[in-house]
């Protein structure tokens, strides 16, 4: 399947990484959000992270123009009819992926991959509102998306073979190292990483350390390079209670009931270093 226009649906966090990876790696992308404003802050994203790479001489001028050249912002959906594989990267709320998902569905080309950026919500549920769920697939990437070499590939009930294929080769093509993994809450890294989240969310709660201590206990003691609490920040607590929500319903076993501080935080509107407050302040 020859691959040339990427169709990305969301140009906050997530899309507009995912937009700026597959833009380095030659190929045309479409970004879509609701306003303009949307989209020229995620094009001022994508131009600020090609700043620092040329002030680190990871990338040259050229490179960086030639980059920001093949990203075309749109607020209509119908833009990304032209697409031959459109990414849904919008919130992690499922009402609204399904809606999104419905209208893509009705306008692209036949034989376009539709694949979502869900880091929790079930594929084989999504794909039950497409008229070729067969050619619906999971594409997990991880924040920060130039940075993290790490794609999860998750196939639906109804994924077919030919989707799977095409994707891995896809996230390779963006420079990304994918793993296959099955259709269930959360896939590989957040149904591990999440609720050791939560885990930590709760110590806190609890006094039983600061958050700086917490942090670097695990920073210290288990040798991870940022600690559960400031990455709760940098993922959006938002996110992270979404997650444990879906893994609390999904599973129905209270091992992944959220943390009461968890959900105030996010009641208060203290999601992390997108509202520039979280369990630190940035």
């Amino acid at each position: 399947m020859n691959i040339q226009t990427i169709g990305i649906i969301g140009a906050g966090q997530m899309g507009n990484g995912i937009a700026q990876v597959f833009a380095t790696a030659g190929l045309n992308v479409i970004m879509h959000d609701i306003n303009e404003a949307a989209v020229r802050g995620g094009i001022a994203t994508v131009t600020a992270n090609l700043d620092r790479a040329l002030a680190k001489s990871k990338i040259t001028a050229e490179d960086k123009q030639a980059t920001l050249s093949r990203i075309v912002g749109s607020v209509e959906l119908s833009g990304l009819a032209e697409a031959d594989f459109v990414i849904e990267a919008a919130t992690e709320n499922l009402e609204l992926k399904q809606s999104l998902l419905k209208s893509v569905d009705a306008l692209i080309k036949p034989g376009t991959i539709v694949a979502t950026n869900t880091s929790s919500i079930s594929i084989t549920r999504l794909a039950a509102h497409m008229s070729h769920p067969e050619q619906f697939i999971g594409l997990h990437f991880f924040n920060p998306v130039p940075v993290m070499a790490l794609v999860e590939v998750v196939r639906g009930m109804q994924t077919s073979d030919e989707t799977v294929a095409v994707s891995q080769e896809l996230a390779k093509k963006a420079g990304k190292s994918p793993i296959l993994v099955k259709n269930s809450p959360g896939f590989v890294v957040n149904r591990l990483l999440v609720p050791m989240i939560n885990e930590a969310v709760l110590a806190l709660q609890e006094g039983l350390a600061a958050a700086e201590e917490i942090d670097a206990g695990m920073k210290l003691g288990a040798n991870h390079p940022i600690g559960p609490l400031a990455l709760a920040d940098l993922i959006g607590l938002d996110t992270c209670l979404a997650i444990m929500e879906v893994f609390y319903r999904d599973f129905n076993d209270p091992k992944y009931r959220p943390a009461t501080l968890l959900r105030e935080m996010v009641d208060a509107g203290y999601l992390g270093r997108k509202t520039k407050r979280g369990f630190y302040q940035y």
